[in-house]
């Protein structure tokens, strides 16, 4: 008899964890915002004029972290948008403007001229890239930037003008101070267009139409790659249709001892970074890639 009064008293405890248990996994479901670290807020955006051109003037869209200082010396990054240059904007890259600046760093997206708008031609936009990054390194102490941490990043047209921030020599905007270097601290370029003749020859679209007047060589980060190339990410899709040239890119850095990383996601076309999940997959690479160089802090 006390057995069985045992096993039912012990039935009954059980039974009452258990309903305990239940009603605690219950409440965390029913609340989970409890739960969530909310980031903080950031602070509105800012534009800052780098340049003025014939057509119009030139602006850099700032996102700075939420405790951000003028007297912080903070990594930055300098992004370039896609569009063949031709067309694009600079919201293309908000959203991981957005997230690096969560993450502590100062960012800027630059506009630059377009062939279609400003009747331009590429090299025109390589000047225009050139002058971005040397407005951000002249005003860094103003920025909260470390003017020797500075990432140059970009996508498609926006890769190239990035890599060529770190190639060209020969380009320079009249009005620039050529006293400060335009050159990145590293680079992270998302399907970037690297062999410009190349991508020229195998082209059945007109985009690169109207440039026979222009020397491709000497705007194309492949030709002009040397062993001073910082540490380089390469980011791109198997599908994407330069991706042979972007590992042709990426054997010459390692034959010329640059530090470069590259991963390559299968079957994704051209472009494949602005869409989910890729934009979340690629913007945690380049995440890891700086926390790797020491520029961010490995995430909590």
């Amino acid at each position: 008899m006390k057995t069985h009064q045992h096993h039912r008293h012990r039935h009954h405890h059980l039974a009452h964890r258990t309903t305990l248990a239940l009603a605690a996994l219950c409440a965390l479901a029913a609340a989970p915002t409890l739960l969530a670290q909310p980031q903080p807020s950031l602070p509105p955006e800012t534009r800052e004029t780098y340049k003025t051109t014939p057509t119009r003037d030139l602006t850099l869209t700032l996102n700075k972290p939420a405790d951000w200082k003028p007297t912080d010396r903070r990594p930055a990054i300098v992004f370039f948008f896609g569009g063949g240059w031709t067309k694009g904007a600079p919201d293309q890259f908000k959203p991981q403007a957005e997230h690096f600046a969560q993450r502590g760093l100062v960012c800027l997206r630059a506009d630059y001229r377009l062939i279609s708008r400003d009747k331009i031609l590429p090299d025109a936009c390589v000047e225009d890239a050139i002058s971005a990054m040397r407005w951000v390194r002249a005003h860094a102490a103003a920025l909260g930037i470390d003017p020797a941490r500075i990432v140059a990043a970009g996508g498609s047209a926006g890769g190239h003008l990035a890599a060529c921030t770190a190639t060209v020599d020969t380009i320079n905007a009249p009005t620039d101070d050529k006293t400060i270097s335009p050159k990145p601290n590293a680079l992270i370029l998302y399907n970037p267009v690297v062999d410009l003749p190349a991508a020229a020859k195998a082209s059945t679209k007109d985009t690169f139409a109207g440039m026979e007047t222009l020397d491709l060589g000497r705007i194309s980060p492949m030709q002009l790659l040397t062993k001073t190339q910082p540490p380089t990410l390469l980011l791109d899709g198997t599908a994407d249709q330069f991706n042979a040239q972007i590992r042709a890119f990426e054997s010459k850095c390692k034959t010329l001892g640059v530090q470069i990383e590259a991963q390559y996601y299968q079957d994704q076309r051209h472009g494949f970074f602005n869409k989910q999940p890729w934009q979340d997959k690629t913007t945690a690479a380049a995440d890891a890639f700086l926390v790797r160089l020491g520029y961010l802090p490995s995430p909590k």
